[in-house]
Order: structure tokens, then C-alpha cells, then sequence
């Protein structure tokens, strides 16, 4: 009976299942009912794209992480505002996610997530050049940016939120990116 308990747990299989439900729903019904899109605007952008970034930090596996914080730097122009911010107050796999944006990047090594903003596109191949080797999670939301090495890449298609995986990077950088996550990219770089 105790090993049948361990193998069997109700609540996590539960868990995954809401999470599914819920990572679909921010997928595909990113629409009012009335159908009005709501990624209508720049800050309604980045609010869901603030929710994307959550997720993705929830559902990939670093090799290691000391201390009691997930840091997700931010590099290039800020287009979240304080939306991105409200992300410490949500822990994900008992830690606490710490927002820092650098203006340089002489403290990557201090990230675990380090979020490429489109105003660097044009630095994408000597940024990515500096992260290779660290155990980082990088994200952007430039044309093209996953099949240039970033490891997740959100982008708008009919006015949704969207992401292609490069899952070459992410196991390059030493992340494990749970088969959920890639079951619902648009595309996957092997």
C-alpha cells in the first residue's frame, strides 16, 4: 500500500491537470467574448507576457540553484513596467522571484532568467555569446530570436501571445524544460 501511495498522487496529478487547463486557456482564449482582442495595446501586452514568463520559469528545471531566490534580470528597454514586478509576490517551486534589470552585463552571472528585450535585437548574437555555458533561462520577444539561440521566444500572431522553444540552448544551458511547456510552443528548435 505505501508504494502505491508514492507512485499515485492525487494532488499532483491535479495540479498538472489545472495547470494544463489553465497555460491552454492564456494560450488560446486570449479574446473578450465579445471579441475584442485584449492584447489591444502595449501594456496589455506585457501583462500577459509577464504571465508567460511565470509559467515558463514554473515549468523548466535549472541543475542547480542556491539561495532562497530566482532571479530574472531584465536587459533593454523596459516594457513592462511595474507589471513584470508583481511576479515577487508569486513564488514558484518554493522560491521567490527577484526582479533586477541590469543596464549592463557585468552581473549575468547573478540570473537564472535573463529576459532580452526587443530594443537589443540588434545584440542578440553577443548577448547570447555571454550567457553561453551559465545556467540561464533566456527569454526574448524578437523576430527570429529562438532560432538565433535564445531558449524561449514569445511573439504576437493575430494579436496572441505565442512562443517558439529552442531546446538545443536550453540544454546547452543545463535546463530542462518539462514536455508540457514544449507540447504547447509553436514551434520547437531541436
Amino acid at each position: 500500500m505505501h508504494r502505491l501511495t508514492k507512485r499515485f498522487r492525487p494532488g499532483a496529478r491535479f495540479n498538472n491537470c489545472l495547470f494544463l487547463l489553465l497555460f491552454s486557456l492564456l494560450l488560446n482564449c486570449q479574446q473578450l467574448a465579445i471579441g475584442k482582442s485584449i492584447i489591444d495595446n502595449h501594456v496589455e501586452e506585457y501583462r500577459v507576457k509577464a504571465a508567460f514568463i511565470y509559467n515558463f520559469i514554473a515549468f523548466t528545471q535549472w541543475s542547480e540553484i542556491s539561495g532562497p531566490t530566482l532571479d530574472l534580470c531584465l536587459y533593454g528597454e523596459d516594457n513592462f513596467g511595474p507589471e513584470i514586478d508583481l511576479l515577487q509576490t508569486r513564488p514558484v517551486n518554493q522560491l521567490s522571484i527577484k526582479v533586477t534589470r541590469l543596464s549592463d552585463l557585468q552581473h549575468l552571472q547573478n540570473c537564472h532568467v535573463l529576459f532580452i528585450s526587443r530594443s537589443e535585437a540588434e545584440s542578440l548574437t553577443s548577448i547570447l555569446g555571454q550567457s553561453q555555458g551559465k545556467n540561464i533561462l533566456t527569454i526574448a520577444d524578437s523576430q527570429s530570436a529562438a532560432s538565433k539561440g535564445v531558449i524561449i521566444n514569445m511573439h504576437l500572431d493575430e494579436n496572441k501571445v505565442k512562443f517558439e522553444i529552442n531546446l538545443k540552448s536550453a540544454r546547452n544551458a543545463g535546463l530542462n524544460i518539462n514536455a508540457r511547456l514544449l507540447q504547447l510552443a509553436t514551434r520547437v528548435y531541436q
